[in-house]
């Protein structure tokens, strides 16, 4: 029988190399593939789409292959659109409401804007269904200089020559009630920290990026995704798991010193998506078409405030 993560090591010790050989080894096995789940959906748009390898990732004895999509008619003079699904790999309906949205609405922004897609960043994570890289990282607090991973540093490459194009920036999330029953105690265990029990907001919501605050952006995404499910409430203090509630369904955190996906670009639009796929309101297909919603809404969105394409660094 595994032993829970939170039981790893010494408490108030961090974890060394020992501690996360044992949580490695207690996710030897994969849970689904990624060959067969995300590889295939992604050459099969092949026609439509420029299949780019950006990297290869070792996590012995695995061995993967990162794959993005890129618009076949890309023109420089044209904004980019970010997608990225995956960061967490357990997290399903963002790597496949990525796919989705390029199979059913890819073709929708020809002669418009540059899609650049990825859906899958962390394969060692989407097959075992775990939030961590195989090295017990988390990718996405890993986006930084130096990136802290792997799966980080190889997107990062992917975008870097396009840094000054990219208008806008999606990242697709789930919030689960795992993060509470296991990953986060599995966090506290790792960091040799006490874990605080916390809450999971019943409902779809999005981070904003504190250092770059859009309000109208997130609201649009808000407004668009209420006709597919419904949106996190505040809890009794004005919360969404511990941040104050901006607006219905937004918080904010500074993406990049937190070193998270959403802050890797200058992008004027940077947002986080967090579906619920745990309420008993929603199904696994309103969780993947409330993904494709929130990427149509930021697109049509940013298309439409064009000014400014990149915000200062921060």
């Amino acid at each position: 029988m595994n032993q829970s993560p939170s039981a790893i090591g010494t408490p108030g010790t961090p974890w060394g190399a020992a501690e996360i050989a044992t949580w490695r080894g207690q996710h030897a096995r994969a849970l689904r593939s990624y060959p067969d789940e995300v590889v295939t959906a992604i050459q099969a748009l092949a026609d439509r789409f420029e299949v780019v390898e950006y990297g290869e990732l070792e996590h012995a004895p695995d061995r993967f292959t990162l794959f993005a999509l890129r618009s076949r008619a890309w023109r420089n003079d044209l904004p980019v659109m970010l997608i990225t699904g995956g960061v967490h790999g357990y997290e399903t309906s963002g790597v496949q409401g990525a796919l989705q949205f390029a199979r059913d609405h890819g073709d929708d922004y020809q002669g418009r804007a540059n899609l650049l897609i990825a859906p899958c960043v962390s394969p060692w994570g989407y097959e075992r269904h775990q939030r961590w890289n195989a090295d017990a990282i988390d990718p996405n607090r890993s986006f930084g200089e130096p990136p802290a991973c792997a799966e980080a540093a190889a997107l990062m490459r992917l975008v870097a020559p396009l840094a000054s194009q990219v208008l806008m920036h999606i990242d697709l999330h789930e919030t689960t009630d795992t993060d509470e029953s296991e990953f986060r105690p599995a966090l506290a265990a790792r960091d040799g920290t006490p874990f605080e029990p916390g809450s999971i907001p019943d409902g779809f919501y999005l981070v904003d990026d504190a250092d770059n605050l859009q309000p109208a952006f997130q609201a649009a995404i808000i407004e668009a995704v209420s006709a597919v499910t419904h949106i996190a409430p505040a809890d009794e203090h004005g919360q969404l798991i511990g941040s104050a509630m901006l607006a219905p369904g937004v918080i904010a955190y500074p993406c990049r010193p937190l070193g998270l996906c959403a802050g890797m670009t200058n992008a004027r639009f940077r947002t986080t998506t967090e579906v619920y796929p745990d309420s008993p309101r929603t199904t696994p297909e309103q969780c993947n078409q409330a993904q494709v919603v929130a990427v149509r809404a930021a697109i049509e969105h940013a298309l439409a405030n064009p000014a400014n394409a990149s915000a200062k660094q921060t």
